[in-house]
């Protein structure tokens, strides 16, 4: 199947101001995955010029509460986690018999692997009716964007558990930020009919030119520097699709309620910070 030039396709008609035949087609994918539109700022499909303006709808203000412990992470997505745990000799776990590289993931590049060695990592699926913004799980700084061009196979869980590699063969948008605790990735996977990958600061990444990797480099510090706090929104998937965060060794404790399976929610409980003591010290 032609998997990039249906999404590319998909994404025209997302893009689209189709009048009564956008406001239909919202009805119709509201209906089939029982959306819940009372959460939502706009609720009627009328309210919405595109398909792709439903799609990354925005929340009604309180809908969604951010943990305010600062030595917590919240969850980035609405979603479900579909595997998490330990990086272990570079390996992440894709599904039962199926592990993938951390280097193949974050672009190829050992130097920007190094830093996630032995850390953990934490993988959530967004399904077609879930939220689809996704925020940061604590404060941090922007370091580098790199767009990696891949294959669009579908991220499901039954794809995930039939397709190897598939995280670090999909074309994907993996944003690398420094923090007070240690170093974040959080990789944004697109998926069959993924129409775009937007970051809040960058705009439109997916769907680019050509087949190369693209590195952009931020600096830590002043005008030009990309700060946020736990809870500020980073990007947006324009149709549903995975986010794969990894976290420097000895930084983060998961919630040990939280295992494959778990139905996560913006802004809810997602690990611990280990080091925050340790830190506090350092820095005195």
């Amino acid at each position: 199947m032609p998997k990039h030039a249906i999404s590319r396709l998909v994404g025209k008609f997302a893009a689209a101001e189709a009048g009564w035949f956008t406001t239909q087609a919202i009805k119709h994918f509201i209906k089939a995955y029982d959306i819940n539109m009372e959460e939502a700022k706009l609720k009627q499909p009328s309210d919405f010029a595109t398909f792709n303006d439903f799609f990354t709808r925005e929340l009604e203000e309180g809908a969604r509460s951010i943990d305010s412990n600062s030595s917590t992470l919240c969850y980035p997505v609405d979603g479900c986690i579909s595997q998490q745990g330990d990086i272990e000799q570079g390996q992440l776990i894709q599904a039962k018999g199926f592990n993938y590289s951390l280097q193949s993931l974050l672009g190829g590049d050992p130097k920007t692997a190094e830093p996630f060695q032995d850390g953990k990592f934490s993988c959530i699926y967004l399904a077609p009716k879930d939220y689809h913004r996704i925020h940061m799980p604590m404060d941090a700084t922007l370091r580098e964007m790199i767009y990696v061009p891949g294959d669009l196979f579908s991220v499901n869980p039954l794809t995930a558990n039939n397709v190897p590699n598939l995280f670090a063969r999909n074309e994907r948008v993996v944003t690398i930020f420094d923090t007070e605790h240690g170093a974040l990735a959080m990789v944004l996977v697109g998926a069959t009919i993924v129409a775009s990958i937007e970051t809040t600061w960058a705009g439109t990444i997916t769907p680019p030119a050509g087949k190369d990797i693209f590195k952009w480099q931020y600096p830590a510090e002043g005008s030009g520097a990309i700060k946020f706090k736990k809870g500020d929104e980073m990007g947006r998937f324009k149709l549903g699709s995975t986010v794969v965060s990894t976290f420097a060794p000895n930084m983060v404790e998961f919630n040990p309620a939280a295992k494959s399976g778990t139905v996560t929610r913006l802004g809810k409980h997602y690990a611990d910070i280990v080091n925050v003591d340790n830190n506090q010290v350092d820095n005195k």
